[in-house]
């Protein structure tokens, strides 16, 4: 059994060379949520060094609001947006020997794109017209997902460490109660759940099926390197091999 772990970085959160020895795969803010072009450069070189798969994770020209905020925006504007941050990205890693494997959006970005099947479009469409070779990483079972699939693009589907569901599959959002998993113990359940069992307790006490590929860990939590490294060895014990997406779909 197999599973990619990803992670945010290039945020100016957290310690993303400790972050990066433990995932997969590496999704690089583009600098406008965070980040920016020494920063993007800076974990190219990180994830190059420690075979980690290179990932852009676009968002919403939104800085005040780390891209958490969620905008209405014409679909031209999400389209040329993420193909202005796949383009910075992609320039540093072409010139560090490199390559952007896969996609991710970020914060409000990703969450309105898996319910939303125009934003879902416009950024899958940017994907596509940059490199239909990329990979675009959403939410498990969501409408971003399906989109990239019948663009003809590699779709991973991702599950989260750390986070609620809700019984239709989505996240619970951060302003309600059960949003965030913030006991150890009960996160390893969460994660052995999804990906050894293939599914998922809802906070409603439901079970509902869920196949991922990928698994997110935060890295800006007050004890998110100690959990990752507790995650890791957990996988380990339990027979899951830790490799990048693109390996597990290719």
């Amino acid at each position: 059994m197999e599973i990619d772990l990803n992670a945010d970085v290039g945020e100016g959160c957290g310690s993303d060379a400790a972050l990066l020895d433990l995932v997969s795969s590496a999704n690089i803010a583009c600098g406008w949520h965070a980040g920016g072009a020494n920063a993007m450069r800076d974990c190219v070189r990180l994830a190059m060094a420690k075979g980690v798969a290179i990932g852009a994770h676009p968002s919403f020209h939104d800085p005040v609001n780390f891209g958490r905020k969620e905008m209405s925006l014409p679909a031209d504007d999400i389209y040329a947006g993420v193909l202005y941050q796949l383009g910075a990205l992609s320039a540093i890693a072409q010139a560090e020997g490199a390559r952007v494997a896969h996609v991710k959006p970020h914060g409000a970005l990703y969450n309105q794109a898996a319910r939303d099947p125009q934003i879902a479009q416009a950024i899958v469409s940017a994907v596509h017209d940059f490199d239909p070779s990329m990979a675009v990483f959403g939410l498990a079972h969501s409408g971003l997902i399906d989109a990239a699939r019948e663009a003809g693009l590699v779709a991973i589907e991702e599950g989260f460490a750390d986070r609620g569901y809700r019984a239709d599959g989505s996240l619970v959002p951060r302003s309600e109660p059960g949003a965030l998993i913030e006991d150890e113990d009960a996160m390893l359940e969460h994660v052995l759940s999804m990906v050894r069992d293939k599914r998922v307790r809802a906070v409603d006490g439901r079970i509902v099926p869920l196949h991922i590929h990928t698994l997110c860990l935060h890295g800006d939590g007050a004890h998110a390197l100690a959990f990752a490294r507790r995650l890791r060895a957990e996988l380990e014990v339990n027979g899951i091999d830790v490799r990048a997406a693109s390996r597990l779909t290719g």
